[in-house]
């Protein structure tokens, strides 16, 4: 488990605005050195302070800053769940709370888009500081040259990670150029810990999009090759391990569309003794740290957690939750969606304005881990992947999917056969709505939307329109109700956003422009 004293004295300086300060101080000044610190050469002298500085890292994922020194989740806490879902239509805004991303009104200076580049640049410098650390610790002898590249191993993972997380949110998709020469991000590989690298790294301009997935292997190939095959208990996986690698690899080649890769990563995974899906859709919520189908997922316990204001127990679980995240009936209602289900029964509840999720059901405690990478995941992308290289339906490919869907359609008069499929496209098509079946809650429909913007025949062509809570009743609700089968036929009043238009992506917040003049010039076009 997460060592809780870390959180209170955290000994790491984080990246932000192209600077980098104390996380909890209160001034407007950078500190290089400040008073409430261990400093960085006392933090990698024993093993102990070396392992306490890399759970540092995966505390700054579980909890960084938000405005005025509130702890939401951000980035992976929760913050990642709720923004990819606000970012797409299957979930629904119930309140303010998420308007600014739900309705696509965001801008250089909102908060949410702004505390996700600022605490994922946390995260990422946090692991650059812990990389330098514990080399020069191996060299001093402090650490065995294993146990230093397993930590830089851990710190490569999620500064993979984040720098993903950044890439699907303020850059375009991969496949937006031929050659994906278009703008990222920076990808960060130097720890900011002095005025001078200060300098440097304020002077790095926007890696571009074939740069930073080439960055993204290298250092997920390192993370593979380093970190240990398993973990005791929940450290399998709140800590990562090799699985944790390939699961993220096969994301990361599945957003290239490099399907031969998505095939040979996940096929590590699949078939083997480490995981297994679970036999019920609600095993991984109802087991939190301890199933056999999470490979990595960010640790939240009952004294450190993203509190009432962004927990995902209480922002999506009716009461005693807040309620403020509901499924939009343009997922709930689908037709594909079949009524008989379990996940319906296991993982959705009603209340009097709507149907929420029931997969985040410690609302008291806080205390559910936030799946970041499952089992199912890495079955889906390789069954996509399968499906894409036939002209005709695979078998390969049905198996897969089957194997995830089954699970949950339990008739056999239900369950897909190859003669269901006309083609290669109807059984990827049918893959694809089962990750929004399967994932729905878990923050990955914007990631598919980003993936899939250019592809020509899966596409939104965008952000899609969204239901609007303020036009809907408990009636809203039901199995395939205005719903044409493919479409949903109600009223969504929240305007779709063409993805050619400037606001498909964010924009580089002001708080970096403001001390960055090289991101200041290389800002989305339109913003």
């Amino acid at each position: 488990m997460k060592n809780t004293f870390f959180h209170k004295a955290a000994i790491l300086l984080t990246l932000t605005a192209g600077i980098f300060i104390a996380v909890s101080c209160e001034k407007d000044v950078t500190e290089l050195d400040p008073f409430d610190r261990i400093t960085e050469a006392a933090a990698f002298s024993t093993p102990e302070r070396a392992e306490l500085s890399m759970v540092g890292v995966y505390d700054a994922a579980q909890s960084g800053f938000y405005a005025g020194g509130q702890v939401r989740g951000y980035p992976f806490g929760a913050a990642s769940t709720s923004q990819g879902d606000m970012r797409g239509e299957d979930m629904l805004n119930v309140a303010a709370f998420y308007a600014f991303t739900y309705d696509g009104t965001y801008s250089l200076a909102s908060a949410n888009n702004d505390f996700m580049w600022q605490t994922l640049f946390g995260v990422i410098n946090k692991a650059n500081i812990v990389i330098e650390g514990v080399q020069k610790a191996a060299t001093d002898g402090v650490l065995s040259a294993a146990k230093a590249a397993e930590y830089e191993g851990e710190a490569r993972f999620l500064r993979a990670l984040a720098h993903h997380e950044l890439l699907i949110h303020f850059a375009r998709p991969y496949a937006h150029t031929a050659d994906a020469s278009h703008p990222g991000v920076p990808y960060r590989r130097l720890a900011v810990n002095t005025a001078d690298r200060q300098v440097e790294v304020a002077a790095q301009g926007r890696n571009t999009v074939k740069e930073c997935y080439d960055f993204l292997l290298e250092d997920l190939n390192f993370a593979e090759a380093n970190l240990p095959e398993t973990r005791a208990a929940a450290l399998k996986i709140t800590r990562a391990v090799k699985a944790a690698a390939v699961a993220l690899k096969t994301r990361v080649y599945q957003h290239k569309g490099d399907w031969a890769s998505v095939i040979t990563e996940g096929t590590k995974l699949l078939g083997g003794s480490a995981y297994s899906l679970m036999a019920a859709p609600e095993g991984v919520f109802a087991s939190n740290g301890t199933n056999t189908e999470s490979i990595f997922s960010i640790e939240n316990s009952q004294p450190d957690n993203p509190g009432v204001n962004g927990a995902l127990p209480v922002m999506y679980s009716v009461a005693p939750g807040r309620a403020l995240v509901a499924i939009s009936p343009i997922m709930y209602n689908a037709p594909f969606w079949l009524a008989s289900d379990l996940r319906r029964a296991q993982l959705t509840k009603s209340a009097a304005n709507g149907y929420f999720s029931n997969k985040y059901r410690k609302i008291t405690t806080q205390d559910d881990f936030t799946p970041i990478i499952r089992l199912a995941e890495v079955v889906l992308s390789v069954a996509e992947a399968q499906s894409r290289q036939s002209a005709s339906p695979s078998q390969a490919a049905l198996d897969l999917l089957n194997s995830v869907r089954n699970r949950a359609v339990t008739d056999p008069a239900e369950q897909f056969e190859l003669g269901d499929f006309a083609d290669g496209k109807a059984l990827t098509a049918a893959i694809i709505r089962e990750r929004r079946i399967e994932f729905l809650g878990e923050g990955r429909r914007w990631a598919d939307i980003h993936r899939l913007a250019k592809d020509p025949d899966f596409t939104t062509g965008g952000v899609p329109s969204k239901v609007a809570f303020g036009n809907t009743t408990l009636a809203s609700w039901g199995f395939g109700l205005n719903h044409d089968g493919t479409n949903y036929t109600g009223t969504m009043s929240i305007a779709a956003i063409p993805y050619d238009n400037f606001r498909f992506v964010w924009p580089i917040p002001q708080s970096e422009l403001n001390t960055n003049p090289v991101l200041a010039a290389q800002q989305n076009e339109g913003w």
